[in-house]
């Protein structure tokens, strides 16, 4: 990576220093040359594929939304030079201060209402977000969390019940309008910035998906959370935002539906994620997300009996056990 930065002339001279972390096999680097900064991307090759990255980094820029721009770009060897989008994410921004929330939720929402508008254009060339992947996601909570990390095992009956909450989870997301879907729309991926905010970040996986899964991401996130009036306030600000016919097509209680169950589905899916982190890739710290992530589905689950199963599972059992291996 030196190496390649020092055949590029205006970078040359420039000093590395980590600028991030990433749940994926992504390094950050800040790039510091004079008064100019940079962030270089390394993206092993035979780990990463840049070119959705790229793809989907122009589709934000023609939408007039503030995401990296490609600077320079290496697939050979996974590099890319990207313009430099600050050092403040939201997540920081609203522990430090949360009176600020208010402002930058209504920037985030501004910013999603217009991804989804003029995505529209970009929709079609995104991957569908389909049954297999909807299953498969849900199935990481199953293998991953229950049984890798806290070996909780489920006879005939549970694997039965389990699979219907599944159903129940997966339809919900395949009834919903389909949109332009960032997929990782939340408070350690937005950048707080002076002009145009939120700047956007790790929307290599866009999809073409749920109406209700960023906003759900945002609003009920995995890393910060909020009031159920205050996010439901929000939620609705965000409907409210919709165009005409989108709302004529889906109504408020519909729409309040869609939200919750997608809600369920990210939040399982997160959880076993976070525990597929700590196994496979000897990321530990995103356990210390797990009981947040799943204090969600406690919260909405006796609103829905079809998925007693799942609110049963997980405050009874998966939420003790995980108490007791802390």
């Amino acid at each position: 990576m030196q190496g390649w930065i020092e055949g590029i002339d205006a970078i040359a001279d420039g000093t590395l220093a980590p600028a991030s972390d990433d749940a994926s096999f992504r390094r950050y680097f800040r790039l510091q040359t004079g008064d100019a900064s940079y962030i270089v991307m390394d993206a092993p090759p035979e780990k990463e594929d840049c070119l959705p990255f790229i793809r989907v980094a122009g589709y934000l820029e023609s939408m007039q939304l503030n995401a990296p721009r490609i600077i320079e770009a290496n697939l050979d060897e996974g590099f890319l030079l990207l313009s430099d989008l600050g050092s403040k994410p939201y997540l920081d921004a609203l522990l430090e201060t949360p009176d600020d929330a208010e402002r930058l939720y209504e920037d985030a929402i501004s910013a999603l209402l217009l991804m989804q508008r003029r995505g529209g254009a970009f929709q079609a060339s995104l991957p569908p977000y389909g049954i297999a992947r909807l299953h498969s996601e849900l199935s990481l909570f199953h293998d991953w969390l229950c049984g890798t990390h806290l070996g909780l095992s489920f006879n005939d009956e549970e694997e039965a019940a389990w699979q219907a909450c599944c159903d129940v989870l997966v339809k919900n997301a395949l009834d919903q309008p389909q949109v332009f879907v960032h997929r990782d729309y939340h408070s350690r991926n937005l950048m707080v910035m002076a002009e145009n905010n939120p700047g956007i970040l790790d929307f290599q996986d866009a999809v073409e998906g749920p109406l209700t899964y960023d906003i759900v991401s945002l609003l009920k996130d995995c890393y910060v959370r909020w009031p159920a009036e205050q996010v439901r306030q929000w939620a609705l600000s965000f409907y409210g935002g919709l165009a005409q016919a989108m709302r004529a097509q889906v109504d408020e209680r519909t729409f309040c539906r869609y939200f919750e169950l997608m809600g369920v589905q990210r939040h399982v899916k997160a959880a076993g994620i976070f525990a597929r982190l700590n196994h496979r890739d000897g990321k530990s710290a995103y356990l210390l997300d797990v009981p947040r992530t799943l204090a969600y589905i406690v919260e909405v689950g006796s609103n829905y009996p079809e998925l007693k199963f799942l609110r049963r599972l997980v405050e009874e059992k998966v939420l003790p056990a995980m108490a007791a291996s802390s």
